[in-house]
């Protein structure tokens, strides 16, 4: 059975996870990491794969933070990437009231996902520079705005910091818009139309019309970008919220730990003191002992010859008589 186009097969799928693994491994251990997954490839006998690894560029650490927030916050990213989609239809027709109450939020978004971006890199042992951050923050801004930038971030492979475009494509005036009030028409009718039973509109009132309607799919869609945007800042919101618990937990347990130890220590130091003491009591016993042995000795002696005097006496007592 022939495999079905575009389908992957396991060693195909594995590399695709090693490799996604590899693009969250630090800078500092990315070339140790991929040569070492480059040579269990090529050992298993798998030497394209062993290739591909080989041929993977290192990131720079903007990159690989923002790989990192990818990788660790699915949820989030996926609902970062349908934002940016929402954010892009809705500069299509927006007026500028509107594209500068969504650029507004769209920097509010950014700097709240680059700020857990940080905290990511952090835990990871990473603190992130201004400049880094700022990279950071652009790659952001670049997903938002690009379709290709986002596209690229969602893979999750980035190698370097994403740029933005200068603003948001397709914010160029609509064509088709219903000429200023007073113009001529452009084109004159060669001769006077027959009169109609029923009452054609106007251009001037087809060219209302026509600005009614987009205007409230302006609206619609400033609706729905509005949605999407406040929907992010929950969930950035409910995360920030998960991480300052995690953190709350992982401090008690840090100082727990500390207290432990303190404790380990101060029981290691008693039972030292409770050995020497031991020490020195065996000490004292064993010269006590030797002491009383000595003492036995002495008196078994002094006994011994106690005796012998007291024969001695009798038996010069008895000569006397």
């Amino acid at each position: 059975m022939s495999r079905r186009k575009g389908a992957k097969t396991g060693a195909e799928r594995d590399v695709e996870a090693v490799l996604d693994n590899l693009y969250t491994t630090p800078p500092a251990d990315f070339v140790a990491r991929r040569e070492e997954l480059a040579a269990a490839a090529k050992a298993a006998g798998h030497a394209e794969d062993a290739r591909r690894i080989h041929a993977a560029r290192r990131p720079t650490l903007a990159a690989w933070a923002a790989n990192l927030l990818l990788r660790s916050q699915p949820q989030e990213s996926r609902q970062f990437l349908e934002l940016g989609q929402a954010l892009r239809e809705a500069y299509r027709t927006l007026d500028a009231v509107g594209i500068n109450e969504l650029s507004e939020q769209r920097r509010r978004i950014v700097a709240a996902l680059s700020g857990q971006t940080a905290q990511l890199a952090l835990e990871a042992g990473h603190r992130l520079s201004d400049q880094v951050r700022q990279d950071v923050e652009s790659t952001l801004r670049a997903v938002l705005t690009d379709q290709d930038a986002a596209d690229r971030w969602a893979r999750g492979r980035l190698e370097g910091a994403l740029t933005p475009p200068s603003d948001f494509p397709g914010t160029a005036p609509q064509t088709g818009a219903a000429p200023p009030t007073g113009t001529a028409p452009q084109t004159v009718a060669a001769h006077k139309p027959p009169r109609e039973t029923t009452p054609r509109p106007s251009a001037r009132t087809r060219a209302k019309n026509e600005l009614a309607e987009r205007r409230r799919q302006r609206e619609e869609r400033l609706e729905q970008a509005r949605a999407a945007a406040e929907e992010a800042a929950r969930l950035l919101r409910d995360a920030r919220a998960e991480e300052a618990e995690a953190e709350a937990a992982r401090q008690q347990a840090r100082d727990r730990h500390d207290q432990a130890r303190r404790q380990v220590s101060a029981a290691e130091q008693q039972l030292q003191e409770a050995r020497q003491e031991l020490e020195r009591a065996d000490r004292e016993q064993q010269e006590a002992e030797e002491r009383s042995h000595a003492a036995a000795d002495a008196h078994a002696r002094a006994r011994q010859e106690a005796r012998e005097a007291e024969r001695e006496v009798k038996r010069l007592t008895s000569r006397k008589r």
